[in-house]
Order: structure tokens, then sequence, then C-alpha cells
């Protein structure tokens, strides 16, 4: 492969997902703060978010094609990050039962050799069916997904908490778009799978 691919993010989930592709890649931690501007809009949030974090991942890889990712759920227009800890996601589970939350994921793909990047933003929908508060206890119990938007994993469990989902990637959903992370490796040349044909 030309370049070398890091993925500057640390999420488990995030990594689990790109090593679906079969292309060789490194990890790394951006550390840039996550928090909202005022009066930016959520597209612009994690927008900002995705090419800020490959922007810091390219100080470390000055030679590298760097992915930067970030995500937020919207529910009746307002951004909700990680819960982070039990009470914050009951109560975010309790506000998203029988309602429809849109996720958001930015994604951009970063030349550190040249500073060109491409930029996306990936929306899906989730419609939750009506929740009861044992319901949100048993599920959190399991799972404990403090780290995730929206307070579940749709890969585990969480998939039980859904009506319905709407989208035209649902790895947007867990944090990485694949299907448009790989129209922009090709756009790089880069083959997926990586093979020498």
């Amino acid at each position: 492969m030309q370049y070398q691919l890091i993925l500057g993010s640390t999420s488990p989930y995030r990594k689990k997902l790109l090593q679906r592709l079969s292309i060789p890649f490194t990890t790394a931690s951006p550390d840039i703060e996550e928090i909202v501007l005022k009066n930016e809009s959520a597209q612009d949030y994690v927008k900002r978010l995705a090419l800020q974090k490959a922007q810091a991942v390219a100080k470390q890889y000055p030679n590298a094609l760097i992915i930067g990712s970030d995500q937020c759920s919207i529910l009746k227009g307002v951004i909700r990050g990680k819960p982070k800890h039990h009470q914050n996601a009951v109560q975010q589970l309790r506000e998203s039962s029988g309602e429809r939350v849109t996720f958001l994921t930015g994604l951009c793909l970063y030349d550190a050799k040249t500073n060109d990047y491409q930029l996306d933003l990936v929306p899906f929908h989730v419609d939750f069916r009506i929740l009861t508060d044992y319901e949100i206890e048993a599920y959190l119990q399991v799972e404990q997904p403090y780290a995730c938007a929206g307070s579940f994993k749709s890969e585990g469990l969480g998939i039980s908490l859904f009506k319905r989902l709407q989208g035209d990637d649902p790895t947007a959903l867990i944090g990485l778009p694949l299907i448009r992370l790989s129209e922009m490796l090709r756009q790089k040349n880069i083959r997926i799978p990586a093979t020498s044909y």
C-alpha cells in the first residue's frame, strides 16, 4: 500500500469496524476537546470534530492517511453525546422511548502529506419502541453502553430496543461508515481488500 493508514480513534468499535475492510492500519489517539461551539449545528459539529481529530493525528504521522470520525445523536433538535455513566444513560433511553433519534457521523480521510482531505456527513435514523423502566435498567446492566452515543450498542443487545432503522449504511450507526469510507479510500487508489493484484 502506498500510504500508511491511521485510524484517529481509540474506540474499540471503530477499530473492529475498520478491520472488516482487511486493510493494514494503526490506531492513534487524537486527544482533542469535544465541545459544541456556540450556535454550531449538529452537522457542523461532527464534521468539524472528524476533521480536527484527523489533523491532530496527522501531526504525529506526517506521511500517512488519517481517518477521523465523530458521532452525535439528536432528539427533538437537541444534540446528545455519550452518557458516560449510568444515570445519564437511563435518562437518554427514557427520552428516546417511542421517539425517532437521528445519528450523525462525521467522516474525514486526511492526507497528511498534502493536507488535502475528504469530509462527509452520514445520517442514520433509529425509531425506538416504547421502553419500560425495567427494560432500560435490564439492558444497561447487560451492556453498560456508557461510551456510546445514544446509550446503546446496535451491534449487540441494543437492537432489541428498536422498532425501525433507516439509513444507507448500518455501520454509520456504530460510528464508522464503511461504505462512504471505502469510496474515500478508492479515491486515494487504496484497494479493498488490500491485495497485490
